[in-house]
């Protein structure tokens, strides 16, 4: 079940950059579960990581990894991320797991067991099966290759609980040249990023400084994988990773540097909205909008304690208009010297709420009318400033829990 009809974009190739898939039967037979993503030499990669306590030993080798090829002056060679295993909660045995994939696959690919970068996803708390894991990387490897359907096929082997792959891509014009930028994402359930499980992977062809590179990444993920919540829950294995391979066109002075913020900031936040659009269970995909708030801060705080409501939710999965339930959600947010009286909520193009009660002339009928639609916006004026923040969210349906109930079965 997925809200909406997303496709799976054409990609053109990055230059520099090459994706592999292998099916190594890591959880389930006949399926691709093992992706391998070449980076050329000299390219930049920027990375952004769960804050989870509990962080999946790929996450923390992966960090360190990052951190010695920066310090050596180089970047990363190659990723590699499986599926069906998360290789968290598995203390020591996970990490020296981590770190043999990556010291197979330096091996099979001649580069410096540092220059590869691990990921995982999927089932917590059971060691990787190491067999299969390195016996499909060779496989990976000799199916590299960077037109659309090695991408396609590289957001196929990412996925958990996923229905569909996603993935978005734009072309920008830079004065006389262009850059692409194409994107990969994975998530359904466990969404609740604080940089969803998610992860994704965006890669362009253009010549980026290191520290512009870092600064764009925190930027974008703020505004849109840490602006999605499916259920509340914070990953311990959540990455988003950045590749430039300078291929392409630089980006340089302040008009072509917003060009190409606004090009990854749309791709971001495609990849993020397509990970609510397929969260486990959901058949609503929820925009809540937040203004007139002090701080963006305390708009997001209104924001998400809306959209963590299981009686919210639950009423936007039965299309029920029981308002009264958003009003109370927004009441509880901890603000600090909150006028109720001078809240204003929207169900769409419906007034629910103003002057602390229930809007003159809002009616039964209008709200249920807006509330069975599949695509849903509500909009919350706090009366307190100007800021304003923007969170997706789902309903809740009785599939998110069969389908959890049933994760590791």
């Amino acid at each position: 079940m997925a809200v909406g009809e997303t496709r799976f974009p054409a990609m053109p190739a990055i230059d520099g950059l090459r994706l592999g898939t292998a099916m190594a039967g890591i959880k389930t037979p006949c399926r691709r579960d093992l992706v391998v993503v070449e980076i050329p030499a000299g390219a930049r990669v920027a990375g952004s990581f769960t804050r989870n306590a509990f962080c999946a030993a790929p996450v923390t080798l992966a960090k360190a990894n990052l951190a010695a090829c920066r310090a050596k002056g180089e970047g990363p060679r190659y990723l590699v991320i499986n599926t069906g295993n998360a290789n968290a909660g598995t203390g020591e045995v996970g990490l020296r797991d981590a770190r043999a994939t990556c010291a197979e696959l330096a091996r099979l690919a001649g580069v410096n067991e540092d220059g590869v970068l691990p990921f995982s996803t999927g089932v917590i708390g059971e060691p990787l099966p190491m067999e299969r894991l390195l016996g499909g990387l060779p496989v990976a490897l000799a199916s590299l290759g960077a037109d659309g359907e090695a991408w396609h096929q590289a957001g196929e082997g990412i996925l958990t609980t996923d229905t569909r792959p996603k993935g978005a891509s734009v072309t920008l014009a830079l004065g006389e040249r262009t850059v692409t930028i194409n994107g990969i994402s994975k998530g359904s359930g466990m969404i609740k990023p604080n940089m969803a499980t998610m992860l994704a992977f965006v890669a362009t062809d253009a010549a980026i400084e290191q520290e512009l590179l870092d600064s764009l990444l925190r930027e974008t993920v703020d505004r849109s994988f840490n602006c999605i919540t499916v259920d509340g829950d914070t990953s311990t294995n959540d990455a988003c990773m950045l590749i430039a391979t300078g291929r392409g066109a630089t980006v340089h002075g302040d008009e072509e540097i917003a060009v190409f913020r606004n090009g990854l900031q749309r791709i971001m936040t495609e990849l993020a909205q397509a990970i609510v659009r397929d969260g486990e269970g959901a058949t609503k995909f929820v925009t809540l909008q937040i203004e007139e708030a002090a701080s963006r801060e305390e708009a997001l705080d209104v924001a998400f304690t809306v959209a963590h409501s299981p009686l919210v939710k639950t009423a936007l999965y039965a299309s029920d208009a029981n308002w009264g339930r958003i009003l109370a959600a927004v009441g509880r947010a901890p603000l600090a010297d909150f006028d109720v009286s001078r809240v204003a909520i929207d169900l769409g193009d419906v007034r629910l709420v103003e002057h602390g009660g229930r809007a003159t002339g809002y009616t039964e009928e209008d709200g249920s009318r807006v509330m069975g639609q599949e695509e849903i916006t509500i909009r919350i004026a706090l009366g307190r400033g100007e800021e304003v923040a923007t969170v997706w969210t789902t309903d809740l349906s009785h599939d998110y829990v069969s389908i959890n109930a049933d994760y590791r079965s």
